[in-house]
This record gives C-alpha cells, structure tokens and sequence, in this order.
C-alpha cells in the first residue's frame, strides 16, 4: 500500500478541517431537508416525498464532497490505509452485518414498490458514500494527524452516532433517536473494522449504502418475520464490533505525519 503523508494532499491534513466538514455536512443535509418542507416521519408516504425530503439532499452532498475532497487532494488517505490490519479475521463481524442487511431485503413487501418509489429509494444508497467519506474519510484522516489509533476509532465512530442527532430536528421522534444514536456508534465500528481488515473504505461505503437502502425497505409494507430477526443481528454484529475492534487497532501505524 503506498505511504500517505501530509505532503501528498494540496492542503495538509488538519483536525479542524476535519470537523469544519463533518459539521459543515450535517448543515447542509439539515437545511436541504428542512426547506423541502417534508416531515421525516412522511418520507415514505410517496416517492416524491422520499426524493424530495431525503434522496435530494444525498445528491448535492455527494457532489460538493466529492469536490471538496479533490480540491483538498485527500482522496488517497481517505479511501486507502497504509497497511491493513494484522488481524484479517474480525472480518467475520462486518460479514455478520451484511447478512443482517440480506435478511431486510429478503423480508421486504416487495410488492409494496411501486417503479417510481423504488427509484427514489435508491438514491438512500449515496448515504454509503456521503456518510463513509465525511466520517471514516476526511474525518480520520484529519484525527490521524494528532491522536493515536484507538481514539481514531471512537471519535470517528462517536461523532458518527451523534451526527443522527439532527433527525431530531427533522422531526424524528427524541427518545427513538437516542437508540439510533447508540446503533449508529455501533454500526460505525463495524465500518471501522472493514476499513482496517480491507485496507480500503470502499468496501464500508457499500455495506454502508446497502444496510441504509435495506432498512428503508423492510419498512415499506408488510415485511416477514426474517426481517425481525435482522433487527437483532445487527446490533449483535455491534457489540461484537465492540469486543473486537482492538484487534484491528493494534499495532496499526497509520499516524499522518508533517503537520
């Protein structure tokens, strides 16, 4: 895997520019879906109210991401890691993830999709990208500049959770965000975890993006019951996530130096 330093990017790797991006996103997701005018909880009454209140917000930020990450010159540290993790096998806990994701899919009322709302549903897919780039892209890149590996993963994966927060806002119900928030935590190390095991966070943006599209619809409908089961190996899949990820963690020497 080829050396990432500081002096590779047009701008050198900073923790601020980091946060500046992680909060400069969840604004920008905010106030698109805000002035959509569309309830978060009426997001699948229609495939226009799922474009409009969700689909088109993942559009804009993956094109303003995509070139704020050119224009800082961060592509390479931020979808490629120096080595990948001396422990491969806590792949096994990302695997476990997506079968969860398959068991959503497996358990959804088809039936319940209509051509136009299915369309729309894909676009919940650009959440791999938007949310993997901003938290475990730019984001570790700029903490791997002044912070060891360990507190990479928990701030990464923290912030991660918290930023879910702002469906609040959307008007998302409080108490069952703050369960999501936890999920989310969770969720985030399994995608820690693949990133390290893969080398690349080009497999976490999948996974990412398929999880995201296979909640939505399990949710249309009427799902069987192997989508409920889905709902306890995902976070199983977490807690594993929890147990393990030291693993991946140690001995990793992805520090970003020259700052």
């Amino acid at each position: 895997m080829t050396v990432v330093s500081a002096k590779d990017a047009r701008v050198a790797p900073r923790v601020w520019i980091g946060l500046v991006i992680w909060a400069g996103y969840l604004g920008l997701i905010y106030v698109v879906q805000a002035l959509s005018g569309i309830p978060y909880d009426t997001w699948g009454d229609s495939a226009g109210n799922l474009f409009l209140g969700a689909g088109l917000s993942l559009i804009i930020a993956t094109i303003l991401l995509a070139l704020t990450t050119t224009l800082l010159g961060w592509w390479r540290p931020a979808l490629y890691d120096r080595n990948r993790s001396r422990h491969r096998w806590p792949i096994f806990i990302p695997i476990l993830f997506a079968v969860a994701a398959a068991m959503n899919l497996a358990g959804t009322d088809w039936s319940s999709y209509s051509g136009a709302f299915l369309a729309a549903s894909l676009t919940l897919a650009l959440v791999g990208f938007t949310e993997e780039i901003v938290n475990r892209g730019l984001l570790l890149v700029g903490f791997r500049t002044r912070v060891s590996e360990g507190w990479v993963w928990f701030l990464t994966s923290a912030l991660f959770g918290l930023s879910h927060f702002v469906n609040v806002a959307l008007g998302a119900d409080a108490a069952g965000t703050v369960q999501q928030v936890f999920f989310a935590f969770l969720a985030g190390t399994v995608f820690y975890i693949l990133r390290r095991t893969t080398g690349s966070l080009w497999a976490a943006m999948l996974l990412h993006g398929l999880w995201d599209f296979s909640v939505f619809a399990a949710g249309v409908g009427t799902p069987s019951d192997i989508a409920y089961v889905a709902n306890v190996v995902e976070p199983l899949a977490g807690l594993l996530g929890l147990a393990c990820v030291v693993f991946v963690i140690r001995g990793s020497k992805e520090r970003i130096p020259g700052n």
